[in-house]
C-alpha cells in the first residue's frame, strides 16, 4: 500500500507539474509577445453562471471565443468564471476593466432575477439602461407568432446601456450588446453556445476587425504545433534551448500532454501568407534539433502516422493485448480503411486465454508469469502465427491499484514486436491510474511500431 501511495503522490506530483509548466510557457508566450509591443488588445473573456462555476457544464464559451479572437490578433490574457451573483460580478468586472482593453462577458442576459450582466455593467459604467423599443417589439413578435404572453420580466431584455449597440439575437430573446466607453470596449453576449457563436462571428467579430483597421493595429495570430515522442518537456526544452532562448515572433510554448509533448509555434503577421512564412522558418530550425522525436503536427495523432506508414510500406499487422485490454486495437481501428493493414487483435486477458489463443506455453506463464519478457515475446510471436501477417505486437503488464508483488510493481509492463527480421521486447515502469497505464502502454506499442517501420528500433 505504501508504494501505491507513493505512486499516486509520483503521478500528483508530475500532473500537476506539467500543468505548472504549460501555464508558464503559455504566459511568458503572451508576455513576451507583449514586450514587443505585438498584440493590439487586451482582452479578458468573463463567463457568468453558477452552474459553469460549479462544473455542472464545461465552459466551452471562452474556448470558442478565444480561438476567434486570436484570429484577430487579440490576446485573452484572462479566463474568469463567477457565479449568478452581482456583487461578485462587479468586483470581477471592474478587475477585468483595470487590466485589459476589452472585456467579453457571456451569460446573464436572459429574463430572470439572477440575469445580473447588463444591469451590472451599466452600473459600474456610470451608464442608465434604456429602453430599445424595436427589440422590446420584436420580443412581443417573438412570443406572440408562437401563442404566448410575453412576461414583464422578458422585457428587461430591451434596456441597453446609454451609448451601447444592441446586438440583434436571430436564435434567441437576448441580445447582445456592444459598448464602448473612453479607451474601454465591452462586449455582452448571451450564454448560449449556438447563440454566441452566431452573434460574435456575425457582428462582434466584424466590429472589432473593422475598429482594429481603423487604429492600423488590425493582425491575425497563426499556430503550428508540433507534436513531439521520446523526450519529456525538460530535456526537450533544453535541446531546443538555442531556439526558445532567441524567440521573437514567432513564440514558441512547449506544452506537456500524455506520453508525448506538443510544441505550440504562433506568429502574429499582417497576413496569413506572412505568418505561414514566419511559422516554417521556425519548425525548419526546431526539425534541425529534434530530428525523428516529431511525429507529426496539429491534430494528427500517433495511430494516424503509423497507419500511414503501413500502408506505404505495405505490411500488415496481429496484435495480442492483456493489460491494455484492447486500447492499441482501438485507436487503430478508428481509423478508416485500417482493416487493410490491422489482421488481427486479440484481447488475451487471462492466462488460460494467452495459451489457448496464442499458444504461449503453460510452463513459462507457471514459471515467469504472465508479466515477463518471456510471455511478451511469445504472446507477439502467437498473435502473428496465428493471423499471418508480417508484424505481431504485444502487450502485457499490472495496470492495478491490485495484483502487484515486491518483484513486479504496478505499472510493470512489457511491449514486445516479432518480425521476420526483428525480435524486440522492452520493458517500462509507468506510473499513474489504471486508465493512464493503459493509456502510456498503447502509445508506447504505437511508437515501438513507428521507430521499427522507420528502421530504428533498437
Amino acid at each position: 500500500m505504501r508504494f501505491l501511495r507513493d505512486v499516486y503522490e509520483i503521478s500528483l506530483l508530475v500532473s500537476i507539474s506539467a500543468l505548472t509548466l504549460e501555464i508558464f510557457w503559455q504566459q511568458k508566450s503572451l508576455t513576451d509577445s507583449v514586450l514587443r509591443g505585438e498584440l493590439a488588445m487586451k482582452c479578458e473573456i468573463i463567463t457568468v453562471g453558477t452552474e459553469i462555476l460549479m462544473g455542472q457544464i464545461t465552459n466551452t464559451n471562452a474556448r470558442d471565443m478565444a480561438r476567434q479572437l486570436q484570429q484577430l490578433g487579440i490576446g485573452v490574457y484572462y479566463h474568469t468564471v463567477v457565479g449568478d451573483n452581482g456583487q461578485r460580478l462587479k468586483e470581477v468586472f471592474m478587475r477585468a476593466l483595470e487590466r485589459t482593453d476589452l472585456v467579453l462577458l457571456t451569460g446573464g442576459l436572459g429574463p430572470t432575477q439572477d440575469d445580473l450582466t447588463r444591469e451590472t455593467v451599466a452600473e459600474v459604467m456610470g451608464l442608465p439602461l434604456e429602453k430599445n423599443r424595436r427589440w422590446e417589439e420584436r420580443l412581443e413578435e417573438f412570443f406572440r407568432e408562437r401563442g404566448r404572453t410575453m412576461s414583464v420580466t422578458n422585457r428587461k431584455q430591451a434596456k441597453v446601456p446609454r451609448g451601447g449597440v444592441l446586438l440583434p439575437n436571430e436564435r434567441g430573446t437576448a441580445p447582445g450588446i456592444y459598448l464602448e466607453k473612453e479607451d474601454k470596449t465591452v462586449i455582452m453576449l448571451p450564454g448560449p453556445p449556438k447563440e454566441l457563436n452566431y452573434l460574435f462571428q456575425e457582428q462582434v467579430s466584424p466590429r472589432l476587425k473593422e475598429k482594429l483597421e481603423k487604429s492600423g493595429e488590425l493582425a491575425i495570430l497563426k499556430s503550428k504545433v508540433l507534436r513531439v515522442i521520446g523526450l519529456g518537456e525538460s530535456t526537450m526544452a533544453e535541446k531546443i534551448s538555442p531556439v526558445l532562448e532567441k524567440q521573437t515572433n514567432p513564440t514558441i510554448a512547449p506544452l506537456a500532454k500524455m506520453s508525448e509533448v506538443h510544441l505550440r509555434i504562433t506568429a502574429r503577421a499582417s497576413n496569413s501568407r506572412e505568418a505561414d512564412e514566419l511559422i516554417s522558418q521556425t519548425k525548419r530550425e526546431i526539425k534541425e534539433i529534434l530530428g525523428d522525436y516529431i511525429y507529426g503536427e496539429d491534430e494528427e495523432e500517433l495511430e494516424q502516422v503509423v497507419a500511414k506508414m503501413l500502408w506505404d510500406h505495405k505490411k500488415t499487422l496481429a496484435l495480442a493485448e492483456s493489460c491494455s485490454g484492447g486500447l492499441l486495437c482501438n485507436r487503430l481501428t478508428n481509423i478508416p480503411g485500417s482493416s487493410s493493414f490491422l489482421w488481427s487483435g486479440l484481447v488475451t486477458y487471462s492466462n488460460s486465454a494467452k495459451s489457448a489463443l496464442l499458444g504461449v506455453d503453460e510452463s513459462i506463464l507457471e514459471e515467469k508469469g504472465a508479466v515477463s519478457p518471456e510471455v511478451a515475446y511469445m504472446m507477439a510471436n502467437g498473435a502473428r502465427n496465428k493471423a499471418g501477417s508480417d508484424i505481431g505486437i504485444s502487450i502485457t503488464g499490472i495496470a492495478g491499484p491490485g495484483g502487484e508483488t515486491p518483484e513486479k510493481p504496478v505499472g510493470l509492463t512489457y511491449l514486445a514486436l516479432v518480425a521476420p527480421d526483428k525480435n524486440f521486447c522492452r520493458k517500462y515502469q509507468w506510473w499513474g491510474d489504471r486508465k493512464e497505464i493503459k493509456e502510456r502502454a498503447a502509445q508506447s506499442a504505437l511508437q515501438v511500431l513507428r521507430l521499427y517501420l522507420m528502421g530504428k528500433l533498437d
